[in-house]
């Protein structure tokens, strides 16, 4: 008996420190999150792969689909519904284009040194999915036998995974993709609303087939134990959001990072961004909740900090000042392209520096002003990047430790070089970013 307990207690020891191990191409990665329906006039994987070759030049390595599989027509919201009321899992929306489309974009992709990930919707389907006939016991049901929805998703219904030949279908319609496309993986939508059980079954199954990345929209340290190799960082977000509204300060950040450190696991991928599909339609992100000036010091911490795997949605980079209709088709209009340079600059330090490797150390810097100013330091061997954010309204004189020493600092925006930044003078929601030379 103690010989087995002592085995466990080792075991689960060995749990708590193991590293996650992710795939090596998206070590020092990026995303970028591809809105189809709104991305061209045309709303085709043809014209968006028109704009592969910019967003290649930009820094852009992964790019992510939402769903390309046909939309529901009963319940369907506004003319032309929601991406996430799929009615058949193995098919492509011809408002997209056709399966040979998709793969020529992906074919190009992959010609660039990009990934491709797409969008799976796991917790429900639309509300004529094939399965609702063919299956009717795939779905979770009321007392009156009829299948149900969550909270407004009347375009929806929720599926039954106590129904373990419902899982296998699933995870075969995961394989269909796998086998029929070289796509690098999958973002999960509602991934928190899945049993657990089911992603450990699955997530092994699938990574048998191919070497694939998976990001679960989940904040949930659990769903790394499963495979999953990034998770999204909601509490975060809505904390970066609350300072640049001057309702917080950097110490709630503090506590959610400290939260994070001690209950996730080592190597855990954390989802960084100031934007994406649901935050812009409906909460104005990052137009409004981050304006103008305020959204750069926010955008640096989400491409440098510690675990960050950042995200950067359609029409960021333009900056897109408005919300995208979720049910309509609403173009972006990309003409003047104003943060490009700003996320390229940040993009080549994160994919060249080796401060951003895995191996690197992590290290928050002491500074005079802790509730205003985040500043920190990656290193890695010789390689070394110190960034310096201002997240306040108001200018700020930062005073930096003593144990941060190099021969030069080499501002990445500016170009700049000079061997003491020791004193800063930041401007409201101003920042820095150094890459540190000792030769």
């Amino acid at each position: 008996m103690q010989k087995s307990i002592l085995v466990l207690l080792v075991l689960i020891g060995l749990n708590a420190s193991a590293q996650q191990k992710h795939p090596s191409y998206m070590e020092q990665g990026n995303i970028y999150e591809v809105n189809i329906r709104q991305y061209t006039p045309q709303g085709t994987f043809n014209a968006f792969a028109k704009h592969i070759p910019r967003l290649k030049q930009m820094g852009v390595q992964t790019l992510w689909l939402m769903p390309l599989q046909p939309i529901s027509v009963e319940g369907r919201k506004g003319s032309l519904g929601s991406y996430y009321a799929v009615s058949n899992f193995t098919s492509v929306n011809p408002e997209f284009g056709t399966i040979t489309d998709f793969n020529n974009m992906v074919s190009q992709a992959h010609a660039l040194g990009m990934k491709v990930i797409i969008d799976w919707v796991p917790n429900h389907t639309g509300a004529d999915h094939e399965w609702l006939t063919t299956h009717p016991d795939f779905y979770e049901r009321d007392s009156t036998g009829k299948a149900i929805y969550t909270a407004d998703w009347s375009d929806t219904r929720e599926l039954n995974f106590a129904n373990q030949i419902m899982q296998d279908s699933m995870i075969s319609a995961m394989k269909y993709w796998i086998l029929n496309t070289k796509i690098d993986g999958f973002r999960v939508d509602v991934a928190w609303g899945v049993p657990y059980a089911f992603w450990n079954k699955c997530i092994p199954a699938l990574k048998k087939e191919r070497d694939l990345f998976f990001l679960a929209e989940a904040d949930d340290n659990e769903l790394h134990k499963t495979g999953f190799d990034a998770t999204y960082t909601w509490t975060e977000f809505h904390i970066m959001n609350d300072i640049a509204a001057g309702r917080k300060d950097v110490s709630a950040l503090d506590s959610a990072f400290t939260k994070i450190d001690t209950s996730f696991m080592k190597g855990a991928w954390r989802l960084y961004f100031t934007s994406n599909h649901d935050e812009n339609s409906w909460n104005k992100a990052d137009y409004a909740t981050m304006p103008g000036a305020v959204h750069a010091p926010f955008a640096v911490l989400a491409l440098t900090y510690h675990r960050t795997m950042p995200l950067i949605y359609s029409g960021q980079e333009e900056p897109l000042l408005r919300p995208l209709a979720f049910f309509e088709k609403d173009s972006i209009e990309f003409k003047k392209y104003e943060r490009a340079p700003f996320y390229k600059t940040l993009l080549h330090l994160r994919k060249t520096n080796a401060a951003f490797k895995e191996s690197a150390s992590f290290t928050r810097l002491k500074v005079n002003n802790p509730k205003q100013v985040i500043a920190y330091q990656r290193k890695n061997g010789d390689a070394s990047v110190i960034v310096v954010l201002n997240l306040s309204n108001k200018p700020l004189s930062v005073e930096l430790p003593k144990s941060v020493n190099g021969k030069y600092f080499i501002n990445v925006f500016t170009k700049q070089v000079t061997n003491n930044i020791s004193s800063l003078q930041l401007p409201a929601w101003g920042y820095k970013v150094f890459e540190v030379s000792n030769k």
